[in-house]
């Protein structure tokens, strides 16, 4: 294979003109670490308020929540987007749709994004939490409702605080997630990392060398998430459990 290496592409000025490529990736970056914030935020609030639903006695609550856990995760994500994007708008009422199809560019697609992958993360923490309350021995519930507390409160002050204690690890592969599948939003013209890394690709012919950039870029952060997300794992464990290190540890 007779490709030309050029490593010093990333120097090179994009094809606007104000930036080189390297320049466009870091902007890619920013994209993408903004996105999947917002995103991982609606995610943990709403998947923790649906994962707990999941779990409580009233039926019809958990109903709700049951049928939204088995919407939003059994549908691709790129297929959530898509209608996200193409379909919401129009059954929005009138000002509303106008409001969001008038939205300069690139804030229609990064708002719509956000939602479409908060929305969907949320169904995959849900599950997630719910699995890490129903680890739980039970006489805890027990014990709280026998001493007055009522269900709120005995989720609020002990089930939660040391379900999401045991769920970290895999809170920890959805963040990093969320950051990988934020790719998607390229197809409804958000260019985050791997949009960036595909416009430098078309503009230069030099696709090796932008692709690489991004895996780099994508392992280094997530890298980063992981490392953060470990300190945090060993800092609030549940003591006793595997993994959890003593405080006298070297």
């Amino acid at each position: 294979m007779n490709y030309d290496w050029r490593w010093g592409v990333f120097l090179d000025p994009s094809l606007d003109g104000t930036r080189s490529y390297l320049q466009m990736l870091f902007v890619g970056v920013g994209w993408t670490l903004t996105l999947a914030a917002c995103a991982w935020t609606i995610a943990l609030l709403l998947g923790s308020l649906i994962g707990t639903l999941r779990c409580v006695s009233h039926k019809p609550l958990k109903f709700v929540a049951t049928v939204y856990v088995e919407v939003f995760r059994n549908i691709p994500l790129l297929v959530q987007l898509f209608l996200w994007y193409f379909v919401l708008p129009e059954f929005l009422p009138g000002s509303m749709s106008t409001a969001l199809k008038q939205l300069p560019h690139p804030w229609g697609a990064f708002c719509l994004a956000v939602l479409a992958m908060g929305c969907y993360g949320a169904a995959r923490l849900a599950e997630t939490l719910r699995a890490g309350i129903e680890s739980l021995p039970r006489g805890q519930m027990l014990a709280a409702r026998a001493m007055g507390l009522t269900e709120y409160q005995a989720y609020r002050h002990i089930i939660l605080p040391e379900a999401f204690r045991i769920i970290l690890p895999p809170m920890t592969s959805e963040l990093m997630g969320t950051i990988k599948y934020s790719s998607v939003a390229l197809t409804i013209g958000l260019l985050e990392l791997t949009g960036q890394a595909r416009s430098m690709a078309d503009f230069s012919f030099h696709i090796f060398e932008a692709f690489c950039a991004a895996t780099v870029g994508y392992l280094l952060i997530n890298g980063a998430v992981s490392q953060g997300m470990r300190m945090l794992e060993r800092r609030v464990a549940v003591p006793g459990l595997i993994g959890a290190a003593p405080k006298d540890a070297v």
